[in-house]
């Protein structure tokens, strides 16, 4: 598994908008140069962050971006969701057609997959922004 890019960019835009005092509206500049984050990427990625509800925006003069919710709220889960899609360490833990053994219960590969990203989804869901502000 590789975290993407884009992911990458996202943890750090939002972090930063973690940071800030609850409310405020932070231009995309701002972000993108305090973040080290190119215009084009940062673009990109706030839409998926407003529509999963981590960031809402506001158009216009005082606009910009801010936290949806509280950082205490909002997991390392929740920003990697909304820009790379579910964790899937295998196409048969998608479903279970895609396995040539229909994911038998006797697939100790399959189970220890499952085990494996249950527990990847959980070590990112322990993570708020709050906890890495510190």
């Amino acid at each position: 598994m590789n975290i993407n890019q884009a992911t990458d960019y996202a943890f750090r835009a939002v972090l930063y908008l973690a940071g800030q005092p609850a409310g405020e509206m932070v231009e995309a500049e701002s972000i993108a140069r305090q973040q080290v984050v190119p215009m084009r990427f940062l673009l990109k990625i706030m839409p998926s962050l407003i529509k999963a509800g981590i960031v809402k925006s506001r158009r216009g003069v005082g606009g910009g971006y801010t936290l949806a919710r509280s950082p205490e709220e909002i997991s390392l889960l929740d920003v990697l969701v909304a820009i790379e899609g579910p964790i899937f360490l295998n196409r048969c833990l998608i479903d279970e057609s895609y396995c040539s053994r229909h994911a038998a219960p006797e697939c100790l590969v399959h189970q220890a997959l499952a085990d494996i990203q249950n527990r990847l989804e959980n070590d990112f869901k322990s993570y708020s922004l709050a906890d890495l502000l510190g």
